[in-house]
């Protein structure tokens, strides 16, 4: 290809819409000139939204988008705007509500008709290139809207109002305010349970997703209730999908979802986010149960991503690794065929990991038949008993299979990794790799985490322009696009550098975040009605207020990451936990407030929201440990042994001094407790600003804190 043959999207920076720069589509990044173009031409505008990681995406890519005659026939009677979701979140966000509106269906690859202002009045997903699926072909789409548009425009126009219409009622909150209850944490929690499938874990039918937030709320009614129900539920999902084929059970990590209700097909892309947010829940899990396979899974989370998802050199986690390495796969390099596995393994071993991992002739691939998605059919147990082997001789002709056959997938053309590092994603995986340092005592967990942390703050922080939303892109030779950050980037850094704050007591951290904070509550937090919008109240500039850029949201269900009202909500409750100041909490009150009157109504969707108000709800919990020895670090150890939301653990050195290593809150009082001033290791246990007498025995430091969790 010469240069010539490449459209505008040869000038891009996102991974997903370089990856469309050869095709014969004039493709436009959303702008004000493709906008202005659409109207100067009076052309209807499709847009395409979709990702990099996303395997319809290219199938539709290959089917349409690459064809000569579909080409033709897109530039001739459309303005043409291809979309990264995952570079413009708010963009893919308010589209997918409007064509779900049209449609009753969402997800990507979103196909939309606008009006050449951007109003929506015709859209879908996947559109194949013949009547199939029970779906028209493309081109037949193409022409009846284009015609419509010509002949029927009145009748368009009344169409992008009324969906116009529904955008807004969807983002409405009129009518779901109302007075906060605890209350609506059992609602939230009982919802989630009547859900539960109570034979192959999860919630629902087929697809199923993980929904780590949920399975969190579990955890902590669990810790703190002790139902058997609860613990049922979060345990059993765990159990199941860490043996399903939606676990990567040759690298370690977690696909996106999987297609059937048993966990065994996933959809083969992997995600950070998703990643992250599951390593908090089996390190949870963990610490809710003493399960040593919950923390094996973690570590073999934290295993993936250090090999696949972290950039070793800089610090920062890479975005997403695709589904497939060509147009023609579909999830070939993570299945087998028998014969694929036997060429690479031993006769004994061949018996062992076929029957552990239920390789056969026939696998569960539709598109090929013979290729097995691997997933734990038997246990050790079970093969040593039909195999007559000793279960030691079982597992480590296992542990030689698994390390063989990951060593012949490498060797496999691997699907394309997405490079870019996003803020929000970033943060959340911080956090999650931190917490996992603290309970299982990863050091280099921790140590990558903070050295991630100071690359978002030192690359995309300043305290005048605030946070952007992408620390850097997957292809080094991309021109650089600044992208405003959003709240989800707010919230989650903020999060962040609370926790490590707590992982590392400098108190630099803290200051980030509250300084973060103070940003996203001057740009983000509605005064008027309470809570925060997604974006920018004020931005200008990069197309903000294009198409339908200008409907408010005020995010409050996941999906897929936790809602960005609920964590904002978690930022300020904690703050307001370090520093008294009651601006916080009043904020917080007002955000949870918002969706008061129906978040019980949203059930697994609303989770992060029910784990916001249990930290709204429940008194905060601050250990701080002070020493250097031994004590001290059992003292610590006891502190994060447990798991409840709301608690800190601070390890503070007793060469330091001390009130400068703390926020005002307890600044004003641990230095002056009896122990602290004596230079001995002891912990201090504070529950809503006030501290019990310092405790320099680890059990009775544990029996303090069951009191109190």
């Amino acid at each position: 290809m010469t240069t010539q043959t490449l459209n505008s999207l040869a000038k891009a920076s996102s991974s997903y819409l370089r990856s469309a720069m050869h095709q014969p589509i004039q493709w436009h990044e959303w702008g004000e000139e493709a906008f202005a173009t659409a109207r100067r031409e009076n052309k209807p505008i499709l847009l395409d939204i979709g990702a990099v990681w996303c395997h319809w995406c290219h199938v539709m890519d290959r089917e349409s988008y690459d064809n000569a005659e579909t080409a033709q026939m897109v530039n001739e009677r459309f303005i043409a705007i291809k979309v990264d979701r995952d570079e413009r979140p708010d963009i893919d966000s308010r589209y997918q509500i409007a064509v779900s509106s049209i449609s009753g269906q969402g997800g990507w690859p979103l196909t939309a008709f606008l009006t050449p202002d951007g109003k929506p009045f015709y859209g879908g997903t996947y559109f194949p290139p013949n009547d199939h699926y029970g779906r028209p072909s493309f081109r037949r789409v193409l022409l009846s809207i284009s015609d419509a548009f010509r002949e029927k425009h009145g009748d368009v126009l009344e169409q992008s109002k009324l969906v116009e219409g529904a955008l807004a009622h969807a983002e409405s909150h009129m009518g779901r305010s109302g007075d906060f209850s605890p209350s609506v944490i059992d609602e939230i929690v009982q919802a989630a349970l009547k859900m539960f499938d109570s034979r192959n874990g999860g919630f629902g039918d087929a697809p199923k997703f993980p929904h780590p937030a949920m399975l969190d709320l579990l955890i902590d009614q669990y810790a703190e209730n002790h139902g058997e129900r609860l613990r049922e539920a979060f345990v059993m999902t765990l159990e199941k999908m860490a043996r399903g084929g939606v676990y990567d059970q040759l690298a370690g990590g977690f696909h996106r979802y999987s297609v059937d209700e048993r966990w065994i097909v996933p959809h083969f892309e992997k995600m950070c986010y998703d990643n992250s947010e599951l390593l908090k829940g089996y390190v949870h899990g963990y610490q809710a149960t003493g399960s040593e396979f919950f923390a094996e899974v973690a570590r073999d989370i934290i295993r993936w991503m250090d090999e696949w998802l972290s950039d070793r050199e800089r610090g920062g986690f890479y975005a997403s690794q695709d589904a497939d390495y060509s147009m023609d796969d579909d999830g070939d390099y993570f299945t087998w065929t028998l014969d694929e596995a036997r060429a690479v393994l031993s006769g004994e071993e061949a018996q062992v990991a076929t029957l552990h991992y239920d390789i056969n002739e026939i696998g569960e691939m539709h598109h090929n038949p013979a290729k097995n998605v691997l997933y734990v059919r038997a246990s050790v147990e079970e093969i040593s008993t039909r195999l007559n082997l000793p279960p030691a001789r079982v597992q480590t002709l296992l542990n030689t299979a698994k390390e063989k056959m990951y060593a012949a997938r490498l060797k496999r053309p691997t699907p394309y990794v997405d490079k870019t590092v996003y803020v929000g994603w970033n943060a959340l995986c911080v956090s999650a790799y931190l917490e996992a340092a603290t309970a299982l005592g990863h050091e280099s967990a921790r140590h990558f985490a903070i050295r991630s942390l100071d690359r978002i703050l030192a690359d995309a922080w300043h305290p005048e322009r605030g946070l952007s939303h992408v620390v850097a892109y997957s292809d080094p030779s991309a021109e650089r696009r600044e992208i405003r950050g959003m709240l989800d980037d707010y919230a989650s850094t903020a999060v962040a550098c609370l926790d490590a704050y707590e992982a590392t007591a400098d108190l630099s951290y803290f200051n980030f975040a509250r300084n973060i904070a103070a940003v996203m509550l001057d740009r983000f937090f509605d005064s008027s009605t309470g809570g925060f919008f997604d974006s920018e109240k004020t931005a200008a500039g990069n197309g903000e207020s294009l198409g339908v850029l200008g409907t408010v949201r005020k995010p409050f269900q996941d999906s897929p990451t936790p809602a960005g009202n609920s964590v904002a909500a978690i930022v300020l409750l904690r703050l307001h936990g370090y520093t008294n100041n009651s601006d916080y909490r009043e904020k917080a009150g007002q955000t949870l407030a918002l969706l008061a009157g129906v978040a019980g109504q949203y059930g697994i969707f609303a989770a992060s929201y029910g784990i916001a108000a249990v930290h709204y709800s429940r008194p905060h919990v601050q250990v701080v440990i002070v020493g250097d020895d031994e004590n001290a670090s059992q003292l610590h150890r006891a502190a994060a042994a447990s798991f409840a939301m709301g608690k800190a653990v601070l390890k503070i050195s007793a060469n330091e001094a001390v009130p400068q290593n703390l926020p005002r809150a307890l600044a004003e009082t641990v230095p002056n407790l009896p122990g602290v001033k004596e230079g001995k290791s002891v912990a201090i246990l504070c529950s809503n600003f006030t501290c019990q007498p310092p405790i320099s025995d680890p059990q009775e430091l544990g029996r303090a804190l069951g009191r109190i969790d």
